[in-house]
């Protein structure tokens, strides 16, 4: 039987949703997907396959997933116009394209960025819980975009997977990492400065944004230095980055396919 292959790019809120990936007994954003597409294909037969998994609470302007379906879309507008129109308000479809069988859009080269919105020194609007993490204590601010440089290049990050195995390849590539003063994501009741953490590169571990992340707001309170992140980095070292940044200051930014 004759498969049609589509690619669809959507954004979504992940402040109550338990992640990407289906899971027994809780909301997540592939279920509330599957769904609707279930929906609007009146039953039809169909799979969804995404790109990359997000965990719970994080964010999305940029994802997307693979569409496999035996019937082909006629109109790819007025589909992308009905998905919209019934999926929950906190998720949204931005494009469709039609590939061919060979694209794989798990193993298809891509280059991700991420993004990690926080601010500090006081207690901030609630309204922000759901993209801006708030760290009460003061940053050194200054260190800190120090630190994130030292995450750029080729270096060995077993210390910032969550739970990692004897057999994982560790030595991965950092394209781009900084810290920068958040003028993307704004709103009234923001605080006055926020700040980014931007890293761009082909693949990430469990948790490694939000591991780097955590390693930045100790290096930022003193509890660590950047001779530790150094030390980090290499193949020979043996300690764990324990603090795992919240989630909901992470969003995926962008993927770029190759």
């Amino acid at each position: 039987m004759k498969k049609f292959f589509y690619v669809i790019t959507l954004q979504y809120l992940g402040y109550r949703f338990h992640g990407w990936q289906k899971q027994p007994n809780v909301k997540t954003v592939h279920l509330m997907v599957d769904r609707t597409l279930n929906y609007i294909l009146e039953g039809k037969r169909f799979k969804s396959l995404v790109s990359g998994r997000t965990d719970a609470m994080v964010s999305a302007e940029n994802a997307a997933f693979e569409l496999f379906l035996y019937e082909p879309i006629e109109d790819l507008q007025a589909f992308l116009a009905l998905f919209n129109y019934n999926l929950p308000q906190d998720i949204r479809a931005t494009g469709i394209r039609e590939v061919d069988a060979k694209f794989n859009i798990i193993q298809h080269s891509k280059l991700k960025e991420y993004n990690y919105i926080f601010a500090f020194g006081d207690k901030f609007h609630p309204f922000c819980a759901p993209i801006i993490t708030t760290i009460l204590d003061d940053l050194d601010i200054d260190v800190m975009m120090e630190g994130a440089k030292l995450f750029e290049g080729k270096h060995y990050f077993k210390s910032y997977c969550f739970r990692p195995t004897d057999h994982g390849i560790y030595t991965r590539t950092i394209e781009l990492c900084e810290l920068v003063e958040n003028t993307k994501y704004t709103a009234n009741f923001f605080p006055e400065k926020t700040y980014m953490l931007r890293v761009k590169g082909k693949g990430f571990m469990r948790n490694q944004i939000r591991l780097m992340m955590g390693t930045l707001i100790d290096l930022g309170k003193g509890k660590l230095s950047l001779q530790d992140i150094k030390d980090s980095l290499k193949p020979e070292n043996t300690s764990r980055m324990e603090y795992i940044a919240p989630a909901s200051g992470l969003i995926l930014s962008k993927i770029d396919f190759e």
